[in-house]
């Protein structure tokens, strides 16, 4: 998705997180991935409208800072905080190419960055910045497109969202996802191998990076049944890394 698109969304995007999907195996995982977050720092990049900012502090962070290249998406975020103050903060930033700040972070978050880069060159600029916004051992934990997802698979608009190749790009399939919202949102992106995501971090200085793949929760087994979602488990379109930095 360009700039643009983002801007066009603004905190619409925040309905995302109702869907199916996103409401119940994505934020589960990746939450529970992120674990215990007390009196940490953590760095949390393409955030669009903070919410896994908020989801941050809420796991007991003690300093957030959300970055996202959307001028509308930082707005949106910063309204958020203002209706229901967390004390996040957020700032207008492009994650292929982070300044430098004046501290180094415990934890970095990615939430559907890696993604955007359209070439392996892109992705390991991407990763050096984020290595570079680490204090040594400082954990990063990024949400991304599976490598191993089958577009050929049984249809996942049950879950709230279509994807559809539209091409090949240098670092795989180009892919349009339509979220099911009640205006429908489509954006384009890419699903990266999982090479090119591997090489791109350990380039950077990453070390100990480790696939981690999105459960069910109980509660949305509760909600839709076990077997609403076996085709999920069976294909996910989503997976999780993480890894330290050297």
């Amino acid at each position: 998705m360009t700039v643009q698109q983002y801007d066009d969304i603004g905190e619409t995007y925040e309905g995302f997180k109702s869907l199916p999907m996103a409401r119940y195996p994505e934020s589960d995982s990746f939450l529970r991935m992120l674990g215990d977050l007390s009196g940490k720092s953590v760095l949390d990049l393409a955030c669009g409208t903070g919410f896994y900012s908020r989801q941050a502090k809420r796991l007991g962070a003690a300093e957030v800072l959300g970055v996202d290249v959307s001028d509308t998406m930082v707005a949106a975020a910063w309204g958020i905080e203002r209706r229901n103050p967390l004390g996040v903060r957020y700032l207008v930033g492009d994650g292929a190419d982070l300044p430098l700040f004046d501290q180094r972070f415990d934890v970095a978050t990615a939430v559907y960055l890696l993604n955007y880069a359209d070439d392996a060159a892109t992705m390991e600029w991407m990763c050096r910045g984020v290595h570079r916004s680490l204090r040594p051992g400082g954990e990063f934990f990024v949400l991304t497109q599976a490598p191993d997802f089958r577009f050929d698979g049984p249809p996942t608009e049950k879950y709230g969202f279509r994807y559809q190749p539209v091409g090949e790009g240098e670092v795989g399939p180009r892919v349009r996802i339509t979220a099911l919202l009640d205006s429908p949102v489509e954006f384009v992106t890419n699903y990266p191998r999982r090479e090119v995501c591997e090489g791109a971090l350990w380039a950077a200085g990453f070390r100990d990076v480790t696939w981690v793949p999105l459960e069910v929760p109980e509660d949305g087994v509760a909600k839709y049944g076990a077997e609403f979602w076996e085709d999920f488990l069976a294909n996910p379109p989503l997976a999780m890394l993480r890894c330290t930095a050297g």
